[in-house]
């Protein structure tokens, strides 16, 4: 092979550059093309970035036949290999393939030992992981605080408490931060010895160099105390954690909810249990418990109902059961934002089986509420334009705005090379000096699409769906294209053939529009997701994760 030019070694550190940075497969795909063609992909600097920059974008197979075909390989070759199997949750072949390492005498540094220790824990194997330790002694790593944080863990996980204890102690003071500080605490909240994580709780207050408790912490002092029934403590914890701002967290929510059930104050639970502003099913699962242990049977039927009915309003709806579904959520004893939640699935129900009767008495419902209805509102708007009646789809947007309800305009982005590209309705500067080129790609697939039956409305004006309008009009709202279809048009245009068309938008997507995306992916066999204000769509030939209902 003939020798590099000069200018192309002056491309080089770009191109390096560029993989430093890359994220996405089809750009390191086209980088690794690049230094094949200049001539310094088979250097070991340039393989080594080419490995890390496969193992980030998750391509472990192309990353490993990078790996296999190296004449040359340093530590920094094996290390993103081995944390890239720990990543993709393939914890065996990263073990493998740091048995090859040590066979083949390169030496481990911090983060390949850190990640060894990381997945000895995750497979609980306490002699491969007294084996990593070793290695790290001998390389003079295992005071490290991220690997000795790992070695902590992976002890604790294995119920060697003692172990981790020995590990943590044999830090230097200014070493342990707060990670290693929190996996020490696990150790024992998870071994259940709570007074001694009381008492190492006890010590960071006081030995440790002025750092601060974080929510993790926090969250294992209390379930600590929760085992050993320390409810002086739990209060004091609980206060701090009010006084560093977590009280709203989650994690930190749960473990007072069964701290306070285990020391006997269900009353407590049940009011740390009502300040979560939006409860999973973590909490709901651990106040019902601690009702159960007091026997409070019918708190726990209500606290049962309340996400139940949220489910079956929405199960019935998608069943066009719609009478049930009425008299169901009427019954509901919920109020607030899940009352809201509820009422504007209903009304969305009702719209998706046009039944205006009950979409006018949902959307009723949904206008006594003072904050975040305005897409359940413009949805009744709409539902009143679908059925002819324009003059009530007037009305509610002129009591939106004596009300002084205003919506989002609608908009799509989708991200190129790292770059964000946002459209609006009908705007088609975003795409730049490509903007004929896109509209002429659209005009085509409307061709392609309507052979194929597609009638709903694509690039004609129509009313608005309820989301793409950028004026507060009902009757006569007319806008263009709707944003998603402009971002599907650019992504088709400027992403690789083959690759997942990922875009977000900020409102609901429209029925024509979801329409048109499941034809376009079967026509173009191409796969899109698209992140809208309810829920990800993934259109796959001809079809939608959401079975066309959201």
């Amino acid at each position: 092979m003939a020798a590099p030019s000069s200018s192309t070694a002056t491309l080089t550190p770009l191109l390096i550059h560029l993989l430093r940075g890359a994220s996405d497969l089809a750009s390191v795909a086209a980088t690794h093309a690049k230094l094949l063609k200049a001539g310094f992909a088979s250097t070991l600097a340039s393989s080594n970035h080419l490995l890390a920059a496969y193992c980030r974008c998750g391509a472990m197979s192309r990353a490993r036949d990078l790996f296999d075909g190296m004449r040359d390989r340093d530590v920094i070759s094996w290390t993103p290999l081995v944390s890239g199997y720990a990543a993709s949750g393939r914890p065996r072949e990263a073990i493998s393939l740091l048995r090859g390492m040590q066979f083949s005498g390169v030496q481990p540094n911090v983060v390949t030992l850190s990640t060894a220790a990381s997945l000895c824990a995750r497979l609980a194997d306490e002699g491969l992981g007294r084996q990593v330790h070793a290695r790290a002694e001998v390389a003079g790593c295992a005071r490290d605080t991220v690997v000795a944080t790992a070695l902590v863990d992976m002890y604790g996980k294995a119920g060697r408490v003692e172990d981790s204890r020995a590990v943590f102690d044999g830090m230097a003071v200014p070493a342990r931060n707060a990670v290693s500080w929190g996996a020490m605490l696990a150790v024992y909240a998870q071994n259940a010895l709570g007074n001694e994580a009381i008492q190492l709780f006890a010590e960071l207050r006081t030995d440790g160099s002025g750092l601060v408790p974080n929510h993790f912490m926090l969250s294992s002092v209390v379930s600590a105390c929760a085992g050993v029934a320390r409810l002086g403590i739990g209060k004091c914890v609980h206060g701090a954690a009010l006084r560093l701002g977590h009280g709203n967290n989650e994690v930190i929510a749960v473990a007072l909810v069964d701290m306070y059930s285990k020391c006997g104050f269900y009353e407590y639970s049940r009011k740390v249990f009502d300040r979560i502003e939006q409860p999973s099913l973590i909490p709901y699962t651990s106040i019902i418990v601690a009702a159960a242990k007091y026997g409070l049977g019918r708190a726990n039927m209500a606290l049962l109902r309340a996400p139940a009915t949220t489910r079956a309003v929405d199960m019935l709806g998608r069943a066009g059961r719609l009478e049930e579904a009425f008299e169901l959520a009427k019954e509901a004893q919920i109020e607030g934002k899940e009352a809201l939640l509820l009422w504007n699935s209903l009304l969305s129900a009702c719209r998706t089986h046009k039944r205006l009767d009950l979409a006018t008495l949902a959307g009723q419902r949904v206008s006594e509420f003072n904050q975040d209805v305005a897409g359940g509102l413009v949805v009744m708007s709409n539902a009143y334009a679908s059925a002819g009646q324009t003059d009530n789809a007037a009305a509610v947007w002129s009591s939106m705005r004596q009300r002084g309800i205003r919506k989002d305009p609608g908009c799509s982005w989708i991200e190129v090379k790292d770059i964000p590209y946002v459209f609006y309705a009908g705007a088609i500067s975003c795409a730049g000096t490509r903007a004929d080129e896109m509209l002429m790609l659209l005009d085509e697939l409307e061709c392609k699409i309507r052979e194929k039956g597609y009638k709903g409305r694509l690039g004609s004006a129509r009313v608005s769906d309820g989301h793409e309008d950028d004026r507060d009009e009902g009757k006569g709202v007319m806008v263009g294209v709707h944003s998603e279809i402009l971002a599907l048009g650019f992504g088709l245009l400027v992403l690789p053939k083959g690759m997942t068309i990922r875009m977000m938008k900020n409102l609901r997507m429209c029925s024509d529009c979801h329409e048109a995306f499941k034809v376009i992916s079967g026509i173009v066999e191409r796969e899109f997701v698209v992140r809208d204000l309810n829920r990800f769509h993934h259109f796959k030939m001809g079809s939608c994760s959401c079975n066309d209902y959201w």
